[in-house]
């Protein structure tokens, strides 16, 4: 199943709550969350705001999972690196590799900073799963957020999905000539994508500056602004 995050926002049963909530919500827990630096509290969390995503937000928990994957992945990889290679401390394991090994600082740092990460994780996702891209930039926007940042943010996006949506499609012609039918084919299949991708992306980039040319922009981009009544029904 693919993993669509804007249709997932816009189709949800917490869609049309109050977006102004939500984002403070999120901007609260988050905060709260890196302040208390406590291992339990990051779980409980976790924990609720999973269980606000999937039960209450109905979020099918596969598209959950995807969304948690590429963020995991870094962050498994980060505090492997905060384990080995960082910290002082007395020394509780040895891996017996260019003197490489795992002190009680650097295990505290690696074990901390993924709890941290894990319990922030749900955070954003209720924000970005429950709420359009459109509503998120215009409440910064009634915020007095500068508008060059709510751009950058808004291209950022954007660009994001162009990129996936890039490897999408170069993956499953892949697989239909058998890319990965084999170990080999899938090493193969693997660097021809990764060598492909960055300049398919800056060619889709280049076309998505030459559509705004040709809509007349000006530097500066329009932002979703819902109706009266509609802001009056969702601040109400």
């Amino acid at each position: 199943m693919k993993f669509d995050m804007d249709y997932i926002a816009h189709n949800n049963k917490l869609t049309e709550s109050n977006p102004y909530f939500k984002l403070f919500l999120t901007v609260f827990l988050l905060i709260l969350t890196l302040a208390l630096d406590n291992l339990y509290f990051d779980v409980f969390i976790f924990i609720a705001m999973s269980v606000v995503i999937l039960a209450i937000a109905g979020i099918n928990y596969k598209s959950y999972i995807k969304f948690l994957l590429i963020p995991m992945a870094f962050l498994v990889i980060t505090c492997l690196f905060l384990v080995f290679f960082f910290g002082s401390g007395k020394v509780i394991y040895e891996t017996g590799i260019f003197g490489i090994v795992v002190t009680t600082d650097s295990l505290h740092y690696g074990v901390y900073t993924f709890m941290r990460v894990l319990g922030c994780l749900p955070c954003l996702g209720f924000l970005a799963l429950t709420t359009p891209i459109a509503k998120i930039l215009h409440c910064l926007a009634t915020l007095k957020i500068p508008k060059i940042v709510i751009e950058i943010a808004l291209l950022m996006y954007n660009t994001i999905f162009i990129f996936l949506n890039e490897i999408d499609t170069m993956q499953k012609a892949q697989e239909t000539r058998l890319g990965y039918h084999s170990y080999t084919n899938s090493f193969k299949s693997l660097g021809a994508l990764t060598s492909t991708i960055f300049l398919r992306s800056l060619d889709k980039s280049e076309t998505l500056q030459n559509s705004l040319d040709s809509r007349g922009y000006n530097g500066e981009l329009p932002l979703y602004k819902p109706k009266k009544g509609v802001i009056n029904h969702v601040r109400g």
